[in-house]
């Protein structure tokens, strides 16, 4: 039976990718999917497969400041009533939340109504939003294993694994070739505008280090905040070096598959889509999370044997470079870590979520 469905979201590619990955398969199910988030999500609304898409205010709690506290607990509300009003309108059989702020007032109205609702957290820890709504729902599902959940939500949780694109799943079929020696070698940098903005710093300190022989084979794709982009830019055209640098890449997933060599962030999306994908990694977690969710999902990818984990603090150019010219030196090291990441994804954890949205009890008839 055709069902109606809503998910809500953060207006970032981490909440909004496995969000996205899931309305894939539920559009192919033939059912009706609604997207609720922030004006954020502008970027990757395009290819988002909604009926509609609906923006809903939200705020954070950044700061201790009283009046920034009233402020942020004003606009909640009125994101709460927006959202109820929303529900009303639609009637969603199951409301889903992916994380962020913006996913509280409708998984929270749905709750309110007594109508279907869940989350999915993509971490290994849980973060705020979902920390706030994971009593009230009805199911929990979990994209990592939640080792830290409380006794009392286990029941509740069920491990799906993280939603990856469609974009992703054909990546994915691309198999894994180390760049022997001469050979280019391909190397991708990303991780937020804070991941960015640290290795549009490190990142060309690294690589200035390097023998001529492994700088010569580098091919680049880099994000860079636009602050940062000509500088980045200037450089490796100063030393010769091709390279594409930009604050956004669409084409991402097929950037991807043509790797050998990823540095990034860990955030739980990352994580994901290099398992399934299978490629070698150096991964920086985010070193100034609440919540050391990116420690968290880079500590379970590295006991696989799938990537490199460098903490920020401890990360010097010299030891960047001497990482990067010994995966570029090694390629069956390199292509033990890609079969190690591989083994860990979950490439079919859309079906696995929407066969656990379609096995929602039904939505009463209460208003």
């Amino acid at each position: 039976m055709t069902k109606r469905i809503l998910l809500a979201a953060g207006g970032t590619g981490g909440h909004l990718f496995p969000a996205e990955a899931l309305a894939h398969e539920l559009a192919r199910r033939g059912h009706e999917v609604h997207l609720a988030t922030d004006e954020r999500a502008g970027r990757f609304s395009g290819r988002f497969p909604a009926a509609e898409t609906h923006v809903v205010p939200s705020a954070t709690f950044g700061s201790r400041n009283p009046l920034a506290v009233a402020r942020s607990l004003l606009k909640l509300w009125t994101g709460l009533r927006t959202a109820s009003a929303l529900l009303r309108r639609l009637k969603p059989d199951v409301t889903i939340g992916f994380g962020g702020y913006p996913s509280v007032p409708p998984v929270l109205a749905a709750t309110q109504a007594g109508w279907p609702s869940m989350i999915h957290e993509q971490n290994a820890v849980m973060g705020r939003a979902n920390r706030f709504l994971a009593r009230r729902v009805g199911r929990i599902a979990a994209g990592i294993p939640q080792d830290e959940a409380p006794q009392d939500l286990r029941d509740k949780i069920v491990v799906t694994g993280n939603p990856v694109r469609p974009a992703v799943l054909e990546a994915a079929k691309t198999p894994y070739r180390p760049s022997g020696s001469g050979e280019a070698f391909n190397l991708v940098v990303f991780g937020g505008s804070q991941g960015a903005a640290f290795f549009s710093q490190i990142l060309p300190e690294a690589i200035s280090l390097l023998e001529p022989s492994v700088r010569e084979r580098l091919r680049v794709t880099q994000q860079a905040r636009t602050d940062d982009e000509a500088r980045v830019r200037t450089y490796y055209a100063d030393a010769g070096i091709p390279a594409e640098v930009s604050p956004f890449f669409a084409d991402m997933a097929d950037r991807l598959a043509a790797a050998h060599l990823v540095i990034s962030r860990s955030g739980a999306s990352t994580v994901s889509e290099l398992a399934v994908i299978g490629r070698p990694s150096i991964l920086v977690p985010y070193p100034y999370a609440l919540d050391h969710d990116q420690a968290a999902n880079a500590a379970r990818l590295e006991s696989q044997g799938g990537t490199i984990v460098a903490r920020q603090v401890d990360l010097t150019a010299e030891r960047l470079a001497t990482m990067l010219a010994r995966l570029a030196e090694a390629p069956d090291e390199a292509a033990r870590m890609a079969e190690a990441a591989r083994a860990t994804g979950i490439p079919n954890a859309a079906e696995l979520l929407a066969d656990l949205v379609e096995a929602m009890p039904p939505r009463t008839a209460r208003t």
